[in-house]
């Protein structure tokens, strides 16, 4: 009788991409479900399970190249500093670009095309499903 893999890490980097991530952003580590308090944690593994909230995989920029969509968190002091990053592997390795940072623990997940707003009513954002239709012969 053969044994069961392990489930997979949650929280595994995409091959190069931990390398990186450790260049530019030299302390930083994905967010975790330990870094959430109790109620945010409950929130997020109820409609999200056991995925990592630091690391997603996105069609951010609708290429079909890999991109993930990551959240870094990293100390200053007695203080934590959260960094939301998307990567973009591209021919010449991983592009990198920060969206946004704040002192709180944000996380990362994937929805679909829609209208979305931020939190506070100030941004919005038309995300659109485009689909490469090709011919087969």
């Amino acid at each position: 009788m053969a044994a069961a893999a392990p489930p997979p890490e949650p929280c595994a980097y995409p091959a190069g991409l931990l390398e990186e991530i450790s260049k530019k952003y030299h302390d930083a580590r994905l967010v975790s479900l330990q870094d959430l308090d109790d109620y945010n944690r409950r929130l997020y593994k109820k409609g999200h399970g056991t995925r990592c909230p630091g690391l997603v995989r996105v069609d951010f920029y609708g290429d079909g190249k890999s991109t993930w969509a990551l959240a870094l968190i990293s100390k200053e002091g007695s203080k934590q500093k959260v960094e939301q990053v998307v990567a973009h592997h591209v021919a010449a390795g991983w592009e990198t670009r920060s969206l946004d940072a704040t002192d709180d623990t944000p996380v990362v997940w994937r929805e679909g095309p829609g209208k979305y707003e931020d939190i506070y009513g100030q941004k919005k954002l038309l995300a659109t499903f485009r689909r490469k239709i090709g011919r087969s012969e």
